[in-house]
């Protein structure tokens, strides 16, 4: 196995392997991925409400059952 180090740009999801490295005949490689910059991904806000819809249409509603719980 050889180990071969390169930096490359990611363009749709899809890395370019330089031409040197092109007609070495690869025909199998492991990718390590090591990103420069870490992207925060922004968590949903728990106290934020959000609107949301209940189809209740035919839907009985049976209160000492519910109490009963």
């Amino acid at each position: 196995m050889h180990a071969y180090e390169f930096k490359t740009v990611v363009h749709n999801g899809l890395i370019h392997i330089p031409e040197h490295l092109s007609d070495e005949n690869l025909t199998s490689v492991r990718v390590i991925l090591l990103a420069d910059t870490v992207n925060k991904v922004s968590e949903p806000d728990k106290n934020k409400f959000t609107a949301m819809r209940l189809k209740t249409q035919g839907f009985t509603f049976d209160r000492e059952a519910i109490h009963a719980r």
